[in-house]
């Protein structure tokens, strides 16, 4: 399932052609994704205009000019695919590739900047819902989540506090939305590779007696916000289904450090160890047992 660099990078590639345009037509080529789309979703979008395009942890977030937020979520095969009217007459864009996919076209944004925005999923585990920007705190998929990993409110006292009563590992802590919110499976791998800490230690040992941050939390909030980072500038992880808006895959699988190097060597310098992998609440964990302590 896509994580949270995949997902703004989709945000980034969707921006140019939805933020300020207009529907101009939808089409919901089925009644349901994961779920059925929301009453009159055609209706509700058609002829209102796209004032922001935000993201919240993995979900998409358009505002729309009726006061409504248009959230849509990827799933695990969803993607998103920009066509403007200038590539139409262009051989070999990106839309010639696709086209034998185009029973997985389930809905199609024509927006008044040019643009076709069309959503595909195969597996059908995205879904959208159009909801009042003034209920979006009673929204039980948007309240409970917690800070944003990438904004100022997460922080090394902020992490501390929310783990220092904890009785699971680290690693399973950082997956927890409510804790922070957006971070998957891989890098939180990363993450904890790059801060040297290991993913079997407790999440409480981040705080003190005093719920004070230690060392080692200052160094996991770092890590995490630049894996984030380097992973947005690398358009994502393409492994399965993640492709950016313009067709093209995410390359920063190739920088991964530990995730799927399983015996591969620990790549801190000087290091001796080999990256192991065990599973840990149903999901495999990739780490260095010599480095990260």
């Amino acid at each position: 399932m896509p994580e949270l660099p995949e997902v703004e990078t989709v945000r980034r590639g969707l921006q140019p052609a939805m933020e300020g345009a207009r529907f101009d037509k939808v089409e919901a080529r089925r009644p349901d994704l994961r779920f059925p789309f929301p009453e009159n979703f055609v209706k509700r979008l058609e002829g209102q205009t796209v004032t922001g395009l935000g993201r919240r942890a993995k979900y998409l977030m358009a505002d729309l000019s009726s006061g409504e937020v248009l959230v849509m979520h990827l799933g695990m095969s969803g993607s998103f695919h920009v066509l403007h009217d200038a590539d139409a007459s262009t051989p070999g864009r990106f839309h010639h590739d696709r086209g034998k996919l185009g029973n997985h076209d389930h809905v199609v944004f024509r927006m008044s900047s040019g643009a076709t925005v069309t959503f595909n999923d195969p597996r059908r585990f995205g879904f959208m819902k159009i909801i009042e920007r003034g209920k979006m705190d009673e929204e039980p998929m948007i309240a409970l989540l917690g800070p944003e990993p990438l904004g100022n409110a997460f922080d090394a006292a902020m992490l501390a506090a929310a783990c220092r009563d904890k009785k699971t590992s680290v690693k399973a802590a950082l997956l927890d939305q409510q804790i922070v919110a957006g971070l998957g499976n891989i890098y939180v791998c990363e993450a904890l590779h790059r801060a040297h800490i290991s993913p079997k230690r407790m999440a409480r040992a981040l705080a003190n007696r005093k719920g004070e941050p230690v060392e080692r939390t200052a160094l996991l909030v770092d890590a995490i916000k630049l894996v984030l980072q380097d992973a947005i500038k690398a358009g994502g992880s393409s492994l399965r289904d993640h492709r950016q808006t313009d067709g093209d895959l995410g390359y920063f699988q190739h920088s991964f450090r530990v995730y799927d190097r399983e015996g591969e060597p620990c790549p801190t310098p000087k290091c001796t160890g080999a990256i192991r992998r065990i599973v840990q609440t149903g999901r495999s964990t990739f780490y260095c047992p010599v480095c990260q302590k």
